[in-house]
């Protein structure tokens, strides 16, 4: 797909704090791009500075390969769609979705067509004439992306637009947007905190930290390959160690000579070891490669949570098995579940988690 946005050494600096420190992204035609990480992480300024709400202190924003900094928001091909959805309270459910329509003074007859189109699109349907706010949360942040979309953008983006909505709302809507953005074939670009709104709907994520994209892949890249312990702790559950590469295909973790998948390091060479909790398998003690004891369990409905105490490093597992609190277990980890990265920082001592 061709590069539709380009961020180049986009830096952006509040007096002497540095919110983006030398972000380069590019957005391809099409793409659901997730722009996720921690509050004050930089990530709704990179959206504002893409929407022109905010220019770059240096840097290039390219859209389609030319300039787009001197193009102020309402002409840049691209809305915006906030947590707060900014409706307008004395207008009912298909005004707000036409007033875009009515500035760029559209014929009433293309306006009515094209607000009868977005609220099939949405749902909502048979709701023209509903004031906004006698709608519920979910149906309020509809109208707020058909209102978006009837514009006919090339890209629409969306900071954190399922934050107000309760749990089983939010799960439900994630579905709905991918499904929209599919349906259209335009580009979203999606500010968000929350991991599993990344993974559930992306094509792209780019973890941020600190003004700075710290790893860019697929939701399936980030998730099994992290590049460095900050994106295995905030993406998921994971167990993080130190480790030493022995060798290719071969490293020392928790005592022990595990073989691995991973190469290329220097020899002994210093690492991190990341193992999710979900590919550690427990077994007898005479069939582990470590040996520990349960130290505790909690269920969690589809899968047991435990953690073994292996002397100096306790594991998060989950299995569907339970093995009791106090019982001596073995555990063993696939090769291929082993995940070897540069060592940056260490980790915290005790629990292996990054809950």
């Amino acid at each position: 797909m061709p590069r539709l946005i380009e961020l180049v050494d986009i830096v952006k600096e509040y007096g002497k704090a540095t919110v983006l420190d030398h972000v380069n992204l590019y957005i391809r035609q099409n793409e659901f791009v997730t722009l996720l990480g921690p509050s004050g992480c930089g990530k709704t300024t990179t959206l504002r500075i893409i929407g022109g709400f905010e220019p770059p202190t240096s840097g290039s924003l390219l859209f389609n390969g030319e300039s787009l900094l001197k193009t102020p928001p309402h002409k840049r091909p691209l809305n915006t769609v906030f947590q707060k959805y900014a409706l307008f309270p004395n207008m009912n459910v298909a005004e707000n979705i036409a007033f875009g329509l009515k500035i760029k003074k559209v014929s009433k007859p293309v306006i009515a067509e094209k607000v009868k189109a977005m609220l099939k699109m949405v749902n909502l349907e048979g709701y023209e004439k509903r004031p906004v706010n006698k709608l519920s949360g979910g149906q309020q942040q509809r109208v707020a992306i058909a209102r978006a979309l009837v514009n006919e953008p090339q890209v629409l983006l969306l900071d954190e637009p399922l934050g107000a909505l309760d749990l089983k709302l939010r799960k439900e809507m994630q579905v709905e947007l991918k499904n929209m953005q599919q349906a259209l074939g335009i580009t979203f670009v999606y500010v968000t905190h929350d991991q599993e709104e990344a993974l559930t709907m992306s094509d792209t994520i780019a973890v941020m930290n600190d003004g700075k994209i710290l790893q860019i892949g697929t939701p399936e890249e980030i998730y099994n390959e992290p590049q460095n312990a900050f994106v295995a702790n905030f993406i998921g559950e994971s167990n993080i160690i130190p480790g030493v590469m022995r060798s290719d295909f071969k490293v020392t973790f928790a005592n022990y000579d595990f073989p691995c998948v991973d190469k290329g390091f220097s020899p002994d060479e210093p690492v991190d070891i990341v193992v999710r909790p979900e590919d550690i398998r427990i077994t007898s003690k005479e069939n582990g490669a470590l040996v520990g004891e349960v130290k505790h369990v909690t269920f969690k409905g589809v899968h047991y949570e435990m953690r073994v105490d292996t002397g100096g490093f306790t594991w998060k597992v989950q299995s569907t098995v339970q093995s009791p609190a106090g019982s001596t277990v073995g555990i063993t980890i696939a090769p291929d579940l082993i995940h070897v990265m540069k060592q940056t920082a260490q980790p915290e001592s005790g629990a292996g988690d990054a809950s």
